[in-house]
């Protein structure tokens, strides 16, 4: 099994970023989607043994070096990751769903919204962790038997 920690939005909360992270030992991955990567950078110093992926948000403009989107292999599934905001997901998941289906994902990471929401469309899983700055964030588990995707409430011990 290969589990991916999925997370997003954080917008200056250091603390539930930790959190989230500190939260899920067992993750191999953690994928940060953008918007916030002055807070990852802070907690990536942190994380061991682990691989870490950060995207771009479109509040994070002065990280040239980080990619927009990138598209990962983990377990032979095709893991799209995106921010959202080139596929303008505020206002609806048909362009992002368009490009899914076109390059034959498994799998779609995407935040922007603020919103949780998984969904299981045309052969697609379509995760979307929520923002960790309201206490959201997503997994990813990748298995023999298959694909499975929730959500969970980052608990503060603080």
């Amino acid at each position: 099994m290969m589990r991916l920690l999925v997370l997003s939005d954080s917008h200056g909360d250091i603390p539930s970023l930790q959190m989230a992270i500190e939260n899920e030992p067992n993750a191999d991955v953690i994928i940060f989607l953008g918007d916030g990567l002055n807070d990852f950078e802070h907690c990536r110093k942190y994380i061991h043994n682990k691989i870490c992926i950060a995207l771009k948000g479109n509040c994070d403009s002065y990280f040239l070096d980080y990619p927009k989107s990138l598209t990962e292999t983990f377990n032979g599934k095709t893991v799209y990751c995106t921010h959202g905001d080139l596929e303008k997901v505020k206002f609806g998941p048909e362009m992002l769903q368009g490009k899914a289906e076109a390059l034959g994902y498994n799998i779609v990471l995407f935040g922007h919204t603020h919103k949780a929401m998984k969904e299981y469309h045309n052969g697609i899983y379509y995760l979307n962790p929520g923002s960790v700055r309201e206490n959201s964030c997503g997994i990813v588990d990748i298995t023999p038997q298959g694909i499975m995707c929730f959500h969970k409430k980052i608990v503060s011990s603080y």
